[in-house]
């Protein structure tokens, strides 16, 4: 454990990588050293925007970090965090971890052979509405996940599955505590050469069956999760930000949270649907995983997204695009 601020870079600041570095700055574990950036004139904007150092040379600017932020386009995630954990730095990689399994594996091992860590930006694990379910207790086994997106060119070089569905394969695995069994996917290219819709339903080996779908050519955004239990049914919309909770209840008494109660008999029994509505937080979700990042190389805390974890989402999402591509040709 160190108490020391950590010495971080950002490699890449583009659209992303701008919000890390503009959250390392306020962070006070944090020294932000420099950035890197094959773009030079938009290293030069956000180099003056936050009175920073531009380093030209990628070996000069790991000499002068413990950690660092890769947020480039996912091709080069590998090459890059294989060279920092060379080097002996933590790495945080914005998801998807890498382009494919074999990549992921290896930067495992490696990082397990220099002692470093490995962090994934799966954001949407923090995402308020999410984080509402903690006080319950979760065990779905049924569960219904849509993601839906207006078309734009940003992120269109990357089939869908790996550009959204991903979020929400992670938010779904950090759910079911249980192995996958078998996976079922179909989808349709429509305005790219890639996939632009995919559906996916998903087994697990307690039963627990999700069903996901992801789009970019949906009029609305929308990101809603439906999360069915005994004895429990959950909404979260993740883009407005609000869970809805509807629980059965012995009595009233047994849920002084809730704002409204339906009674209803059951065998018998007169029971009630509690309804609750839990407050949210209104934490940055980024600045929440950068602080988690910067905590966890100082040994204070674990990472909310370890590398095995954005490794276990990246293997589904391969499989599940796969799948459908097989399907296609």
């Amino acid at each position: 454990m160190r108490n020391e601020p950590v010495k971080v870079g950002v490699i890449g600041v583009g659209h992303l990588g701008q919000h890390h570095v503009k959250h390392y700055v306020s962070l006070k574990d944090a020294n932000l050293v420099g950035i890197v950036d094959t773009d030079q004139e938009r290293a030069a904007e956000i180099s003056k925007e936050f009175d920073i150092p531009i380093f030209n040379e990628l070996q000069d600017f790991l000499n002068q970090v413990d950690a660092v932020s890769i947020v480039t386009p996912t091709p080069y995630h590998a090459e890059i965090a294989e060279t920092c954990i060379a080097n002996d730095i933590h790495v945080f990689i914005e998801k998807p971890i890498t382009e494919t399994l074999e990549e992921a594996e290896r930067l495992l091992v490696l990082s397990k052979e220099k002692d470093v860590m490995i962090q994934v930006g799966h954001i949407e694990r923090l995402n308020p509405a999410l984080l509402a379910l903690k006080p319950y207790r979760v065990e779905p086994k049924f569960l219904e996940i849509q993601r839906l997106a207006p078309y734009t060119v940003r992120g269109t070089d990357v089939p869908v599955v790996l550009d959204k569905m991903i979020h929400d394969i992670d938010i779904l695995l950090s759910l079911v505590d249980s192995p996958v069994k078998s996976i079922q996917a179909t989808g349709l290219s429509i305005l790219t050469d890639s996939l632009d819709i995919a559906h996916a339903r998903i087994q697990f080996g307690n039963g627990t069956v999700a069903s996901i779908m992801s789009s970019r050519v949906a009029k609305d955004e929308v990101r809603k999760v439906k999360l069915f239990q005994k004895n429990l049914y959950a909404t979260i919309d993740l883009l407005l930000g609000l869970t809805e909770v509807y629980k059965i209840v012995g009595d009233p008494k047994d849920d002084p949270n809730a704002l409204m109660t339906v009674p209803f008999e059951y065998n018998g029994a007169k029971r009630f649907i509690a309804y609750d509505k839990p407050a949210m937080s209104e934490q940055d979700a980024l600045g929440m995983e950068l602080h988690n990042f910067i905590k966890s190389v100082q040994g204070k805390e674990t990472p909310i997204v370890s590398g095995e974890a954005g490794r276990d989402a990246l293997k589904i999402a391969i499989e599940i695009q796969q799948m459908i591509t097989q399907d296609i040709h």
